[in-house]
């Protein structure tokens, strides 16, 4: 089993979630996050800002280096859909510009299905 964990544009989620779903991980999570990585500051922002986004504006205020919104996912499979998983997000969040996200792939030692105690790969099972 292996953890994916991808960082992600805010605007590419909808196409992130129907491309797991379409790749048959249907089970995954998201959360808001901030960050970012070493290139330049993705100007987007502004001109965001300049349309009135309350966070933009926010980040723009912010004194240092500016982080920008992002998206966080996890999901876990088993290890025959992690290059599935993978291509999927890939091909959701590729635009070929700085900002695309990263994609970091973990092992799992073990994971339970709290309602039925199921353990490994019978846990991940969608049922």
């Amino acid at each position: 089993m292996k953890q994916i964990v991808a960082i992600l544009r805010v605007d590419a989620m909808n196409r992130t979630k129907a491309a797991l779903v379409q790749a048959g991980v249907a089970g995954f999570f998201a959360r808001k996050v901030l960050g970012r990585g070493k290139g330049r500051v993705d100007f987007r922002v502004a001109y965001a800002a300049e349309a009135g986004r309350d966070e933009a504006i926010a980040h723009l205020k912010d004194d240092g280096p500016m982080l920008l919104p992002k998206r966080l996912v996890h999901v876990v499979v088993p290890d025959e859909k992690v290059q599935l998983a993978v291509s999927a997000i890939i091909e959701a969040n590729r635009t070929g510009q700085p900002g695309d996200g990263r994609i970091f792939v973990l092992p799992v030692t073990d994971t339970v299905r709290i309602r039925t105690g199921e353990r490994a790969e019978a846990a991940l099972r969608e049922d």
